[in-house]
């Protein structure tokens, strides 16, 4: 049976499922109406569909009558769009992180608890080959009982400084990193381990980005938005270069005054660049985890030790960030020399490589499978890859415990949220 369809939020991230619904799942899915606080935005998704305003949202579920809501609006709105569509019986199908805070969290949780409608979180690294496989051999008992896991993230100086040019870069408005992005990385863990988390302890801070920064390294004044800085700068952003970007944010500036390409030294921003957690879990395992944010190369190594052996995961994304006014003679991508890498290494054994398959599209075919659970339902999945509160929640509870941690000083119990 085909579904109606309602998208809140038309940022960059609606991409995903306007290409889907008008594409590989039209068949699954008819999208309705859009909702945003931006109509030129909207009108980039689609010029045809009902265009309605985040103020207008109970007079959209009551004329349009989606049988789903996806939400991929800025992440502290999330829950507002949760709530109102799980609450009218309405599915809702949302981005991680699927909220900010523990308040808002409990807002969703009773909400979810009252209706008949489900709530399903989009976490597509789970459906990435590679991070399949570990959870397959792990499932297997490949190193017996895990003990603990060390996990590093870095985020280059391409990826990792656009988050501190958009909204990103007001806590306020993403949880910071710990929330936005590390969520993420916490949900694989959990995933992975099949388990709790149950205390967090945090430090870092902004050591690269901002204001303070750029003069603590002696670096002059520089403009307010990426724009208006030197072609030879290599964090300036030029949006009227690329199509969507220009489409998107650019031209939609008149309507509400976001600027896309804040300059990542400019004043304003309230979230970290440079992050460590300690995690325990329920089951005994502890996690040490890292988070750098202006990195020369962009990748994840992540390690399980376990009662019976050592498994290995060494995933590099891009090599490396040409500098503005470089060009490759090849003709090719910054940085776009990837690898992956997979070892078992079990007790009084040698230390094997493991294949990793390969799919087509992005995470490596990952985001296809995706799409497929969301728009045609889970599969009987072995694995089980399709997320949900209790999810999106275990997740996104490490981050916020992990904010509390970096304000407070001391390991934080998941149970006090």
């Amino acid at each position: 049976m085909t579904k109606r369809y309602a998208i809140v939020g038309t940022g960059h991230r609606a991409g995903m499922y306007v290409d889907a619904l008008n594409g590989a799942h039209r068949d699954h899915g008819d999208l309705v109406a859009l909702c945003d606080p931006n109509p030129v935005r909207m009108r980039h998704h689609g010029e045809h569909l009902a265009h309605y305003h985040p103020d207008e949202l109970a007079r959209l579920l009551d004329e349009q009558r989606p049988d789903r809501i996806i939400v991929t609006s800025p992440d502290a709105t999330h829950d507002r769009y949760i709530c109102a569509a799980l609450d009218h019986g309405i599915d809702a199908v949302t981005e991680k992180p699927m909220t900010t805070d523990a308040e808002k969290l409990h807002r969703i949780a009773e909400s979810a608890r009252r209706s008949t409608a489900g709530l399903t979180v989009t976490f597509n690294y789970r459906y990435s080959p590679r991070n399949s496989l570990v959870k397959r051999l792990l499932l297997d008992g490949a190193v017996g009982r895990v003990t603990s896991v060390h996990f590093e993230w870095l985020l280059d100086t391409a990826h990792g400084a656009d988050y501190f040019r958009r909204w990103h870069r007001d806590k306020a408005m993403s949880g910071g990193l710990l929330v936005h992005k590390s969520t993420h990385h916490f949900d694989l863990v959990n995933w992975w381990l099949a388990d709790v988390p149950q205390t967090v302890y945090a430090s870092g801070g902004l050591r690269f980005y901002g204001e303070r920064n750029a003069a603590g390294r002696g670096m002059p004044p520089r403009p307010a938005l990426g724009r208006d800085l030197p072609a030879d700068d290599s964090f300036r952003l030029d949006l009227s270069a690329d199509p969507r970007l220009r489409q998107l944010y650019l031209e939609a500036e008149a309507e509400d005054g976001y600027h896309r390409d804040a300059d990542v030294f400019a004043a304003g921003i309230s979230i970290e660049d440079s992050l460590s957690l300690a995690v325990t879990y329920e089951g005994g395992a502890t996690m040490a985890y890292s988070l750098t944010a202006f990195a020369p190369r962009e990748g994840y190594r992540v390690a399980f030790n376990g009662t019976e052996g050592r498994l290995e995961l060494d995933v590099g994304e891009r090599s490396w960030v040409r500098p503005a006014g470089v060009v490759d003679p090849t003709g090719g991508p910054p940085g776009n020399e990837s690898h992956e890498r997979l070892v078992l290494q079990r007790h009084w054994e040698r230390a094997a490589e493991i294949p990793i398959p390969h799919g087509a599209g992005a995470h490596g075919g990952g985001d296809a499978i995706l799409l497929r659970d969301v728009f045609e339902g889970a599969s009987d999945d072995p694995l089980g890859r399709a997320a949900g509160l209790r999810d999106g929640a275990n997740s996104v509870l490490v981050g916020i415990a992990g904010n509390v941690s970096l304000a407070q000083g001391r390991a934080v119990a998941i149970s006090e949220l």
